[in-house]
């Protein structure tokens, strides 16, 4: 794999290269999972895709993002969509040239304003840009989900003994009043689903999920 941040600039491979943009959060998630959860998730998923892929790079990881709605919890740092959005297009306009074409790794809901609007307009300079975000099934945040995700790669990082049951109302139907209101409103551990049935098993099933849906972006599918 070749990681950005630890070779030396005569040893970077650019041209027919991918350059991967592994964008995360600092943010809470429930009293059980560290405050890097996202970024982990962003990081890892990148691996395990340029692992076996020589014609990628993966680039340091974008630690903040767009996490207003988690500001009442402690260890939150948001920096906005706007911020976020104009980040982007600028690591883009730098990117490419000389990698031939980037792809946004997204490992944070928040961020998805910010991705599809930074995207929009590299497109529109005429650069090669896509964007790829966690389609699985499951709960919304700290639930079992990415407890699970967490419990495959980072096990040392997940206090099972502090997870609870969280607010279960389906994301879909809760997304107006979170926005609006913030979430520790709705959820006061900062947990939206179920962690207590998380395991790493499902958490290995999960990430094959996702690095197939990773390679399917980088192989045009």
């Amino acid at each position: 794999m070749v990681d950005l941040g630890r070779t030396a600039w005569p040893d970077v491979p650019v041209e027919g290269t991918t350059l991967l943009l592994p964008l995360g959060a600092t943010e809470q998630h429930g009293p059980h999972l560290p405050v890097d959860t996202d970024t982990r998730i962003a990081i890892e998923w990148c691996r395990s895709v340029a692992n076996d892929r020589p014609d990628v790079v993966v680039a340091p990881a974008l630690p903040f993002g767009s996490s207003g709605e988690h500001s009442d919890f402690p260890g939150t740092l948001s920096i906005g969509t706007e911020a976020l959005t104009n980040l982007l297009i600028e690591l883009i306009r730098s990117a490419i040239p000389p990698h031939g074409r980037a792809v946004i790794v997204n490992g944070h809901g928040g961020n998805h304003a910010a991705v599809v609007a930074a995207v929009e307009q590299s497109v529109a300079d005429s650069r090669d840009v896509r964007a790829v975000w966690p389609r699985l099934p499951g709960d919304a945040h700290a639930g079992r989900t990415e407890t699970s995700l967490l419990l495959a790669i980072a096990p040392e990082a997940v206090e099972m003994d502090r997870a609870v049951v969280g607010t279960t109302t389906p994301i879909r139907e809760l997304l107006p009043d979170l926005q609006r209101d913030g979430l520790r409103a709705h959820s006061s551990t900062g947990i939206l689903g179920d962690p207590t049935e998380a395991s790493a098993e499902e958490g290995r099933q999960l990430w094959e999920v996702l690095r197939q849906q990773l390679v399917d972006v980088l192989d045009g599918s």
